[in-house]
């Protein structure tokens, strides 16, 4: 967390979620996939590769920023497409919360298939506290718990029906639920990559390799294709989509990134498919220092917009780029992130490693980016184009 009392800001460490156990016992499905605060600040949900979803609230007692456990839920369960012989993990891709209309939470979670809404909500547990047996409180189990109720010694005989007494309920326990409202299911023939939730409130966007659809929060049987880059031949496939995002107040925006470095902005008032894009954020390359890892390296692996949907960040494998909305020639902040790899990139390639996916994102103030890097760490930079590139934390996970 950023300390703002100081005079520069300072960054320290200040909790740490989960049992620290050996690394032997932590299996596969324990490992976290995604994280995700609501818009506030005050929830934050996690998802891991066994499908489970981990939300924490803050811990109002607490004067520092600390959360405690507020509920766990299986998401999703390992499925097999019979069609295509293929089995679909329960890991959780995205999880992305909806903005809070009541006492209720809503979010969406996905693995690469399926999307699930949820609700998450305070339950009241009631147990029957009196009933005919005895005059005497009688604790039995919760309503519909099947617990049965505990009859008391009596010689008590009812005389007249003004002798008997309806049960009455009393409050016995609160917990947290959670139930699935909603599944979106079969749109999608390739793994989805990305959800968002749309400023209306009313509807999201998921995307894969090569469609975004476009969804209505209380319809499950029926999307619309909204982007579409599929060739009529496979073979003329050039590039995919990597992520993408709805504007944070334009209803209307959204913005999907490419295997090729392109940010595309695309308005839905033009057209019900959206081929043809409003703006096209690319950065020419110098012809100079192309090489054969040039496509690779200029993959985009996440997009975000600012909280003001003024400025656009994107995560490529060497660097992180910040682009002006109003300026689509050039970004206006370039930070590099993993310059020391590339005169090693044949090695990366080799690997793998030049394949691997980085996720960015701005501080809620906007005055910072953070972003991820290898041996565990992350690593927090200014975005004022007119401060020079420095590190302003980097912090090992482990």
């Amino acid at each position: 967390m950023v300390d703002s009392e100081a005079s520069s800001p300072t960054w320290k460490f200040t909790q740490c979620f989960g049992d620290k156990g050996d690394v032997e016992d932590i299996t596969e499905a324990d490992i976290i996939s995604t994280v995700e605060f609501d818009h506030t600040g005050n929830y934050l949900a996690t998802g891991d590769k066994g499908g489970r979803v981990v939300l924490f609230e803050r811990n109002e007692t607490k004067k520092s920023c600390e959360y405690k456990f507020h509920t766990e839920f299986q998401s999703h369960e390992p499925e097999f497409d019979y069609l295509k012989s293929l089995e679909i993990e329960e890991k959780i891709n995205k999880i992305k919360w909806c903005r809070r209309q009541n006492a209720s939470h809503y979010l969406l979670s996905t693995n690469d298939k399926t999307i699930k809404l949820w609700k998450v909500f305070e339950k009241s547990l009631k147990v029957v506290a009196e009933n005919n047996l005895s005059h005497d409180v009688t604790p039995g189990g919760p309503v519909g718990g099947g617990g049965g109720l505990r009859a008391l010694p009596t010689t008590q005989h009812f005389r007249n029906a003004a002798d008997l007494k309806l049960p009455r309920l009393t409050h016995h326990d609160t917990v947290v639920a959670a139930v699935p409202r909603r599944t979106y299911a079969n749109a999608h023939a390739y793994h989805i990559n990305s959800i968002s939730v749309n400023s209306d409130g009313e509807t999201f966007i998921s995307s894969d390799d090569l469609r975004i659809n476009l969804w209505n929060l209380n319809i499950q049987d029926q999307s619309f294709n909204i982007v579409d880059i599929k060739p009529a031949n496979m073979e003329e496939l050039t590039e995919v989509i990597t992520a993408a995002e709805f504007h944070p107040i334009s209803c209307n925006w959204f913005m999907y990134a490419s295997s090729k470095g392109t940010i595309k902005l695309a308005d839905m008032r033009e057209s019900a498919l959206c081929d043809q894009h409003a703006k096209l954020f690319e950065q020419e390359e110098d012809p100079s220092s192309r090489s054969f890892f040039s496509e690779i390296i200029s993959s985009i692996s996440d997009v975000r917009f600012s909280y003001d949907g003024r400025y656009v960040l994107s995560r490529d494998y060497l660097t992180v780029k910040i682009w002006d909305i109003n300026m689509e020639r050039q970004p206006v902040k370039t930070i590099p992130i993993h310059e020391h790899l590339r005169p090693r990139l044949c090695d990366t390639y080799e690997n793998d490693s030049i394949f691997d996916k980085f996720e960015v994102v701005f501080s809620g103030d906007a005055k910072n980016v953070m972003t991820g890097s290898y041996n565990n760490n992350f690593m927090i930079y200014p975005s004022d184009p007119d401060k020079e590139v420095e590190v302003l934390f980097v912090f090992s996970a482990l």
